[in-house]
């Protein structure tokens, strides 16, 4: 990586050694542990099968990544990462090791440092195959010989900090370089052999994260030689993507996410409002910083009156035509609020690149700040999503790439709802795509649903994350040894 940075170009043999991490970054504050998983009849095992984890998959899984070929180990590491203002608090990651005796199990394996999505349960973890997103993770990159390092997240499993810095890209980051600088130093004990081919990938949020850990691993290119990055459905386009929801086209979850990005916002020194009342309506403004994640279901938080299904105010303007669920009865956001996100709209619009737009409303200014059209990729960069994804807007992922282009660096842009015809090496993705949304449009005819709304409802956290890992894994695979 970082040829006009002084590392190597393709990540290979001749990578400088690695430099030591900052003074307490990335050390490990508890030996790594291994984290036995459960089988369907209740069992416990230190480790999983190339067997078992295929009894643990789906057909429609199998399918998209491929049969097992190694046995995977999971570990758990906890280690100290960057906090606000300089400090430090812990956090932990799940470290997947291959073994077997299939030649993609033995010798030095490449490494894949993960990002996962969004998630609103601060009991999550990635050492959890019971989760359909590490149960695919293991099954598309650990049971086909990768060593995946994949952080929990601050503020949950683990994290000793009590808030998570949502969309941060600068702690965010800092969190990925701190699991890989932990699992380095957990290897060997681990068994684990890894190869000079480093990749990082994350679906999401994640594809956010992925992202800032490229950009974080760029600016130490003595310590990380990155072979390719792959980011997938990621909110990129920060600034338009939360001026698109003010302007009145909040998408799927956004009442769940917003309190996470204002609470990252403000223990990070952006000050977005001066109290929470001045943002969020009175009934949520006493808990709200403290909301997300929780042990408590966001249905429930609903119920109690701590949470809200309604963005705006019902009479709040300008909003689409038709009906919307984001705009009603006990809004969670005040309408001064959102007119005054407005009015610094109207007068300082940020229609281009983020460094041209000058915003004076606080929220802008921490959404530009996370905006991760701010850097150049040097490492192969692969963008993939979904045209019509209700949660994270396709035009995040082609405003990045149009971004990076224009620095020289086009990434590989991938979008599975384009013509399956196309003949750019993606065609098995997108025919699988296509053909998983058409059994949902089917089984949702047979049980007298809408088939537009089944679609929209499993698009970005079901269909398009099985065929964006494929591709990130071919991706991969290309420039592997």
């Amino acid at each position: 990586m970082l040829a006009s940075c002084g590392g190597s170009s393709d990540g290979g043999d001749d990578a400088p050694p690695p430099a030591p991490p900052p003074p307490g970054r990335g050390t490990i504050t508890a030996q790594a542990a291994v984290a036995p998983a459960t089988l369907p009849d209740g069992s416990r095992v230190q480790t999983v099968t190339a067997a078992q984890l295929r009894a643990l998959m789906s057909d429609e899984m199998e399918a998209v990544a491929g049969e097992p070929r190694c046995n995977v180990t999971t570990w758990t590491v906890r280690y100290r990462t960057a906090a606000p203002r300089d400090a430090l608090t812990e956090s932990t990651a799940a470290i997947m090791v291959p073994a077997g005796t299939d030649t993609n199990c033995t010798g030095a394996r490449p490494v894949l440092v993960y990002a996962h999505g969004t998630t609103l349960d601060k009991r999550a973890t990635m050492a959890n195959l019971a989760d359909t997103e590490v149960r695919l993770l293991a099954a598309m990159f650990a049971a086909q010989g990768y060593i995946v390092v994949a952080p929990n997240y601050q503020g949950y499993e683990g994290s000793t900090l009590d808030y998570h810095p949502y969309l941060d890209e600068q702690l965010q980051g800092a969190d990925m370089v701190d699991a890989l600088r932990a699992a380095r130093t957990s290897f060997g004990a681990m068994g684990a052999s890894p190869s000079t081919r480093l990749f990082v990938t994350g679906y999401s949020q994640g594809g956010h994260v992925a992202l800032a850990a490229q950009k974080a691993m760029q600016a130490l290119p003595g310590e990380f030689a990155l072979t390719a990055v792959a980011g997938l459905s990621g909110p990129y386009a920060v600034i338009r993507f939360a001026d698109s929801v003010v302007s009145g086209y909040p998408t799927q979850g956004i009442t769940g996410f917003l309190p996470m990005v204002t609470t990252a916002g403000q223990r990070a020194g952006a000050g977005i409002y001066a109290a929470p009342g001045d943002m969020y309506e009175a009934r949520y403004a006493p808990t709200i910083e403290n909301l997300l994640p929780s042990a408590v279901p966001a249905e429930q938080l609903v119920a109690q009156g701590k949470l809200s299904a309604t963005l705006f105010a019902r009479d709040s303007m300008p909003q689409p035509q038709g009906p919307t669920p984001f705009f009603g009865d006990h809004p969670l956001v005040r309408t001064s609020y959102r007119n005054a996100y407005l009015a610094d709209m109207a007068a300082r619009p940020c229609a281009g690149e983020p460094q041209a737009c000058a915003p004076e409303n606080d929220l802008r200014k921490w959404a530009i700040r996370n905006d991760l059209r701010r850097y150049r990729p040097v490492a192969p960069l692969l963008l993939c999503g979904g045209d019509a994804d209700p949660m994270v807007p396709f035009f995040n992922t082609t405003a990045a790439s149009e971004y990076y282009a224009a620095q020289g660096s086009a990434p590989v842009l991938l979008d599975l709802d384009s013509d399956v015809t196309a003949n750019d090496g993606w065609r098995s993705q997108r025919l699988g795509f296509a053909a998983a949304k058409r059994a949902v449009e089917l089984d949702a005819l047979m049980n007298d649903e809408d088939p537009d709304a089944a679609v929209a409802e499993r698009y970005h956290g079901t269909l398009v994350a099985p065929f964006c890992l494929s591709a990130a894994r071919e991706f991969f695979n290309a420039r592997r040894p």
